[in-house]
């Protein structure tokens, strides 16, 4: 791969990103010993349809199950059916399958087994509310926490302790069967309970955590939610819950995988890559501040690292919604670091979801050129008031910078790359007002 081709490098650390998370790479190596029983194959996420096929591929024995995934990343399997609802915003689709899903693993024996896939994305696919709570007020809730700011930790909390099925209550209902978690984590910190709000794990958060982000975020909530929260009704289960059944979880990709994978490639190309982390977290403009301020002291300063050299990071970052703009916290991250670089030579970024939507696009995100902001106002946008108005999609859209993947059929997390080249002359740096 050529260095001196900043946006056919980017895309190709993006997409050996994507592919290290392949579930047909990552999944075979984890299936288990055959149970004396039966082997029943649940799952949710945006990548539980393509685990459930490597599944099937690598199993010989007889097997039964069902998955739900997001419209468009179903995969044809002949013994385990695949149900396709919405994400972020759920619907009836989803609903539906979370019932069968509960009644499916009822009734099994200790000698069975139950493959749980559960991907990012699972919450929404889930949305199997407590008693007194409609469909309609999961909706609102998941829109209202989507708009909040709140972190996908935060967001997780509240869910699960609304809900039929997650926190560790699909576990309950394998009972006394043993449950083997597969997770493909798209969560900063990796925690098994934050993956699909954790249908099959215990939960060590309580209602009194959910009420208190829900007053930090000033999110509204329907009375009855409020009510449940309050009296303790929606507690999960927690570690030592005699209803819980044995319970192993594996990690089958990460996004430390994804990013070390990009960052093998980096070096092939005769780059220097620096994992800034996995697990950044934050409003994406205030980040992109940051990472902004790091590659200029990289390329004025050599520090921490020479040029040339890539930044690579991933985690989850949070957009506020307070324009009329699409939001999606890649492109967000992307513009703001335009507008902080301000046209730096020799700096390119790619910023995007690897599991090909980012916030409500299908669009994965964006990449980044010395040259955006000058094409963009020459086009007659403002860059600032396009970030004031979230419409990060609209200005890259403009500019013909999307980053449009399709269903990468995995997730494992934001992707965020910059390069910086060796030497792209100080001298040349114009400083514009934006």
């Amino acid at each position: 791969m050529n260095p001196a081709d900043p946006r056919r490098l980017l895309r190709a650390m993006f997409d050996a990103a994507v592919a290290a998370a392949q579930p047909a790479l990552c999944v075979p190596r984890h299936l288990p010993v055959p149970p004396k029983g039966r082997l029943v194959v649940i799952g949710a996420g945006k990548a539980s349809a393509a685990m459930a096929r490597a599944v099937e591929d690598h199993w010989h024995g007889p097997l039964s199950g069902l998955v739900v995934t997001r419209y468009g990343y179903g995969v044809p399997c002949e013994r385990i059916e695949i149900v396709e609802a919405a994400h972020p915003v759920p619907d009836a689709s989803g609903e539906i399958a979370a019932k069968r899903m509960l009644d499916m693993v009822r009734g099994l024996t200790s000698d069975d087994l139950v493959l749980c896939l559960i991907s990012g994305g699972g919450s929404s696919l889930l949305p199997l509310a407590l008693p007194g709570l409609t469909l309609e007020d999961k909706q609102a809730l998941n829109r209202r926490l989507l708009a909040s700011g709140a972190s996908i930790s935060e967001m997780n909390c509240v869910r699960r302790h609304l809900s039929a099925i997650k926190g560790g209550r699909l576990a309950a209902a394998c009972h006394p069967a043993r449950v083997l978690n597969l997770l493909l984590s798209d969560v900063p910190g990796d925690d098994p309970v934050d993956i699909a709000s954790g249908p099959t794990v215990p939960d060590s958060t309580t209602c009194a955590d959910a009420l208190e982000i829900l007053r930090r975020h000033e999110i509204d909530v329907p009375a009855q939610a409020l009510s449940i929260l309050r009296s303790g009704a929606g507690e999960t289960l927690k570690q030592g819950d005699p209803r819980l059944p044995p319970i192993e979880t594996r990690f089958i990709a990460t996004p430390q995988m994804a990013l070390e994978a990009a960052a093998a490639l980096a070096r092939e190309a005769g780059l220097a890559p620096c994992i800034l982390g996995d697990a950044i977290e934050g409003e994406a403009r205030e980040v992109a501040k940051a990472m902004a301020g790091i590659a200029l002291q990289v390329a004025r300063h050599g520090q921490p690292l020479a040029a040339p050299c890539v930044l690579l990071s991933g985690g989850e970052t949070t957009v506020t919604l307070r324009g009329r703009g699409r939001g999606g916290r890649n492109v967000e991250f992307l513009l703001s670091l335009g507008i902080a670089l301000n046209g730096e030579p020799g700096i390119h970024a790619l910023a995007g979801d690897t599991d090909g939507v980012d916030g409500q696009e299908e669009i994965a995100g964006a990449v980044l050129a010395p040259d955006s902001l000058a094409r963009a106002r020459a086009r007659g946008m403002k860059p600032r008031e396009r970030l004031d108005d979230n419409d990060g999609h609209g200005f890259f859209e403009a500019l013909g910078d999307s980053v449009v993947t399709g269903p990468t059929l995995t997730n494992v997390n934001d992707f965020r790359a910059i390069v910086i080249a060796a030497d792209h002359g100080s001298s040349e740096r114009v400083h514009r007002r934006n």
